[in-house]
């Protein structure tokens, strides 16, 4: 059984294989741009959720300086995000992308909109925060008003001083409609940054997007079945098999300390023990090793940006 998997649960094997072969097809490879051979392996390694707790933050800053990752994105509305916002403006050269948000999945730890509440009442739950499953937005949410918190969530980052290059949707809830998903592809244009889009959601996507928006090839995240002794090797296996192209890795990272175990402490996928398994993956010479071995290249969104087509790149709105 394939126990890693990509991003969008839609797309099928056969039509991944497609999209990929058309998008190598091309004159000049997106390797090629970046200035490595048209047979290259790019990877992106990335971590989600920065902002959501200290202690998220904490293995997360320090897999950017010590070079364990690539790529980051934040949660705006989330608690520890000022943290975060601090950090970004002392370390101007890092890879941030803003995890626009519209669910709050855990159930004793949760937050709201950064709007004001009133002016997105289709995105909260009884209690007022945002919901805990994305089939709620996806049934519920109004696009207006979606459009209004994921760019208040962008300003926020922005009025912060944080430099974004990128823009990714956390738990795939911008993935789940086609109405959603243009609000998604409206907000990269109107900021001027790419969006996380892979093969897998350019292929099957009832609003298509243009090609020269896909800037990843896959999207790979892990799937709940590992045992912690198998992580590593879990990882290896898929990416080892990869053919030339440009891939994000997600990893999950956090200590699994007493804040995180108290904020997942009935969510065990993705929660406290998962982290940290994914945080001692990426601080791991073995697994740097292996995809040194492996001639993977580690890139970020800041040069996949540099080298989109020009009729991606607009201004910034406010």
């Amino acid at each position: 059984m394939d126990r890693l998997r990509g991003i969008c649960a839609i797309a099928s094997g056969a039509a991944l294989c497609l999209a990929v072969a058309g998008h190598s097809a091309r004159a000049d490879t997106l390797q090629e741009r970046l200035g490595h051979p048209k047979a290259a392996r790019l990877l992106i390694l990335h971590a989600d959720d920065l902002g959501m707790s200290h202690s998220v933050n904490r293995a997360t800053l320090e897999a950017l300086e010590k070079g364990w990752i690539t790529s980051a994105s934040i949660l705006a509305p989330c608690p520890w995000f000022p943290e975060v916002a601090r950090w970004a403006r002392e370390h101007p050269d890092a890879d941030l992308g803003i995890h626009l948000a519209l669910n709050s999945e855990w159930t004793g730890f949760r937050w709201g909109p950064v709007s004001s509440s009133d002016g997105v009442p289709s995105l909260l739950d009884p209690d007022g925060y945002l919901p805990l499953e994305t089939d709620v937005v996806a049934a519920r949410a109004k696009v207006d008003e979606v459009e209004r918190e994921l760019r208040a969530q962008i300003e926020r980052a922005r009025a912060a001083g944080i430099a974004f290059t990128h823009l990714d949707s956390h738990m795939n809830a911008l993935y789940r409609t086609p109405a959603l998903f243009d609000v998604y592809r409206r907000l990269g244009r109107a900021y001027g940054v790419p969006v996380l889009l892979d093969h897998d959601v350019y292929n099957n996507s009832a609003s298509k997007a243009s090609g020269e928006e896909v800037l990843v090839d896959r999207v790979i995240s892990m799937d709940p079945g590992l045992t912690v002794s198998g992580w590593r090797s879990g990882y290896e296996e898929v990416l080892r098999a990869l053919p030339a192209g440009t891939y994000q890795l997600i990893v999950h990272l956090a200590y699994a300390d007493e804040e995180m175990r108290g904020a997942t402490w009935d969510h065990p996928d993705w929660g406290a023990a998962w982290r940290q398994s994914d945080l001692d993956l990426v601080k791991s010479r073995e697994f740097r090793d292996f995809l040194r071995q492996q001639g993977f290249v580690l890139v970020s969104w800041k040069e996949l940006a540099r080298v989109r087509r020009p009729a991606l790149a607009a201004p910034a709105t406010r």
